[in-house]
């Protein structure tokens, strides 16, 4: 009895195995994530190339076997000319979230109503759902500084956090990750141009539903 009760429990044991080894190869192939985490300095990011480096530190602790990950963020140049657009930082895709489903399948796709991102399918890293509006804690808002072309921000004023780098003061350009907003409307339900954040401190991005959170894609 003892043999035949062991039997079923192994074969569970073994589709379990199974599960968790399919579940990590997608994460190994993934080039697309929601930062789980910020870095805990509200909009001050280290700039570009700190922001670069949080997603690759985190996509390397996931197991993803992309090397080279840029940050989804635009920057200005001083009196608002043209400085670094995020569409031009992030390859050519397609790319694919950490369960394996396309949620692009090119740049122009990407910023067009046909892209696949949405609560379901943006994910962080562990593929997690990011928290959005009707949850208890509301983290949607997304760093981006873009419009919604994905080219910088003509909004006037900051909209980047000082290029990254400032915690205090100054505000940015955010999306909503779960395409949701407390307005019925297009913009508000943009998944990198929504509105601006009250400022750039860690608290003053939570006041509005975000966690310096910041869209990570592999270059192709």
């Amino acid at each position: 009895m003892k043999f035949r009760t062991a039997l079923p429990l192994l074969a569970s044991a073994a589709l379990l195995g199974l599960g968790l080894a399919a579940s990590q190869a997608q994460q190994a192939g993934m080039t697309f994530f929601v930062s789980s985490v910020g870095s805990g300095k509200g909009g001050d990011l280290g700039g570009l190339e700190g922001a670069d480096a949080h997603c690759a530190a985190l996509a390397k602790a996931a197991g993803a076997t992309a090397t080279t990950w840029h940050a989804y963020l635009s920057t200005t140049e001083p009196g608002g000319a043209a400085g670094v657009d995020a569409r031009d930082r992030i390859g050519k895709g397609p790319w694919v979230n950490a369960k394996g489903v396309t949620v692009a399948k090119s740049v122009d796709d990407l910023h067009s109503d046909s892209n696949n991102l949405n609560k379901q399918t943006a994910l962080t890293e562990k593929g997690e759902t990011v928290p959005g509006r009707g949850d208890p804690v509301n983290t949607h808002d997304i760093l981006t500084g873009s419009d919604p072309q994905g080219l910088f921000s003509t909004a006037g004023g900051d909209t980047t956090c000082g290029n990254w780098t400032k915690s205090d003061g100054g505000s940015a350009i955010v999306g909503h990750v779960d395409r949701a907003g407390l307005k019925d409307t297009r913009h508000m339900k943009s998944w990198n141009s929504a509105h601006g954040s009250r400022g750039c401190s860690q608290d003053q991005l939570k006041a509005s539903g975000g966690a310096g959170l910041i869209y990570c894609f592999a270059v192709n």
